[in-house]
């Protein structure tokens, strides 16, 4: 009933424009309130917030092992490969998923139900995850890392979905930008509150062990039952809308057809090498880097929390400053470029000098977000439009590949070689990404391709292509209004014959519809 009375408020305030009612009108249009119209910004803002929320609880629980190295290894009595083993598992389901994830919103769940699942997997994960700690079973926490990357980057793909279906055009960079801040706001609450919680709970217990850092890990898997709460409300607001506003559910968008993959030209390659050997440089060094402060610097486990979230930050306000900076220059390959060179000073700094590591985590925090905002467009550029859902998901499924095994690798490296190697081993991916962002450089000018354009050269050449397409559509319209005005037009005669056959009357041949236009068609040759 009360739906009832929201579709027809909202449709008599579409009428109410006319500035008339009828004589049996029942009165003036009562309009919805702005924060319960889905037109009104006020209500399009909670939708932002409930999308911007919707992936906090995944991103906040990802870097848990992170935040606690020193009390996972310690209570589990497990060493650094076995630690990082924990970001293994939740790689290796989305090495195969990120092909699947826009497949499932589509096709199997709809967006609104494909959001809640995806929500329960990353709260199932991390409440599995806190259970192995709690029953001292560290195949258990595996097991439940595993779990929860089977929701974490799906969830991420639904909440670009939504994006999507509720923002349009110029709105839609801001949508992402802040969406993207809202994650890196919830790795960096993450890993400067976690250990604080452990102490408290170490405190509240008196002693330390598997079941402090359980209790530690279940209360931090209260972010995930709110993004799932989140997941729910903006389910409900979703349909509400589709009933009031008539719309349809939104979708991926996605063509996942792994045969393009023998298409993929040798730019796109390169975006792939650049995307591995980069992020592999990243994340790994940030799920060990609490204990790397500590030992080489210093660092009390305070101090080292906050400067090895620096990088996530910088990266929440600066990643829509950078977008928009590309968007207006251009010039993505150049801006790649200074990320990469960025990056391997930074790791260089902090592998062979005792300089003040605020330095080279800040470098590290701005090249981050900047390659982020120049890195993933290209594919665009390089790939045409109906095979963009197979690159990016391609693209994904490598860099869940590699970030899968250069997380072990860093583990064994760190168990028999020490941090130096390590720091060495970081540089030399992150010197992989620099040999393949300057062949990239060299194939794209000698292809003649856009990737190194100014925004100004690419939005001409778009305004160009743009007004020869229009051209060609009023060509194409005006040639079948011509071949309109040549068809015979139906009279009454051919009209009383087509009657005549539908109730399957026996016609003479001459009589035939089919032939006399046949016939007509003979004339006009």
């Amino acid at each position: 009933m009360a739906a009832a009375e929201e579709e027809r408020a909202l449709l008599d305030g579409d009428e109410g424009d006319a500035g008339h009612t009828g004589p049996g009108s029942p009165g003036p249009p009562r309009a919805l309130p702005a924060a319960c119209d889905p037109r009104r910004l006020p209500h399009r803002l909670l939708v932002l917030a409930l999308m911007c929320f919707l992936g906090f609880g995944g991103y906040f629980c990802y870097d848990n092992p992170a935040a606690l190295q020193t009390q996972v290894q310690r209570d589990m009595k497990v060493n650094t490969a076995q630690f990082m083993a924990l970001y293994a598992w939740y790689s290796w389901p989305n090495v195969v998923l990120c092909f699947f994830g826009g497949f499932l919103i589509d096709r199997v769940f709809g967006i609104r139900l494909g959001t809640v699942i995806f929500s329960v997997f990353v709260c199932v994960g991390q409440v599995v995850f806190a259970l192995g700690a709690l029953l001292n079973a560290f195949w258990l926490m595996d097991m439940g890392r595993f779990i929860f990357g089977i929701g974490g980057e799906s969830l991420a793909v639904a909440q670009n979905t939504y994006a999507v279906s509720w923002f349009k055009g110029k709105e839609l960079n801001l949508v992402f930008g802040l969406q993207l801040s809202m994650a890196r706001i919830g790795s960096t609450v993450n890993m400067n509150i976690m250990g604080w919680i452990y102490s408290r709970v170490r405190d509240l217990l008196g002693y330390t062990g598997p079941s402090t850092l359980g209790l530690t890990l279940m209360i931090g898997g209260v972010t995930c039952l709110f993004s799932l709460a989140c997941a729910l409300i903006l389910a409900y607001l979703d349909r509400r809308a589709e009933k009031l506003l008539c719309k349809e559910q939104g979708k991926t968008g996605e063509v996942i057809k792994l045969t393009d993959v023998k298409d993929f030209s040798l730019s796109l390659w390169l975006i792939f090498v650049i995307c591995v050997c980069y992020y592999a440089a990243v994340f790994p060094f940030i799920g060990l880097g609490k204990v790397f402060f500590i030992e080489k610097f210093r660092f009390s486990p305070q101090e080292a929390s906050a400067i090895n979230s620096i990088v996530y930050i910088i990266s929440a306000p600066m990643s829509p400053v950078f977008g928009f900076l590309v968007d207006k220059l251009g010039k993505n390959i150049i801006w790649v470029l200074c990320a990469v060179v960025t990056t391997l000073a930074s790791h260089v700094m902090l592998a062979f000098t005792f300089w003040n590591p605020w330095i080279a985590m800040c470098l590290l925090g701005v090249a981050y977000s900047l390659l982020a905002c120049a890195l993933w467009p290209m594919v665009a550029f390089v790939v045409p439009e109906h095979q963009l859902g197979t690159a990016y998901g391609f693209m994904q499924s490598i860099q869940n590949l590699g970030l899968a095994i250069i997380a072990i690798a860093a583990g064994m490296i760190l168990d028999t070689r020490g941090y130096l190697f390590l720091e060495v081993f970081f540089s030399a991916c992150v010197c992989l990404s620099l040999i393949a962002v300057v062949m990239l450089y060299f194939v794209n000018h000698l292809t003649g391709g856009d990737l190194n354009w100014s925004a100004k050269k690419r939005e001409k050449l778009q305004k160009v292509a743009a007004t020869e397409a229009e051209e060609q559509e009023r060509l194409r319209r005006e040639n079948e209004d011509d071949l309109a005005k040549l068809r015979p037009k139906a009279d009454d005669f051919s009209l009383r014959n087509k009657y005549l056959s539908k109730l399957g009357a026996q016609l003479p041949d001459n009589y035939s519809s089919c032939l006399s236009t046949m016939a007509h068609r003979s004339l006009l040759k």
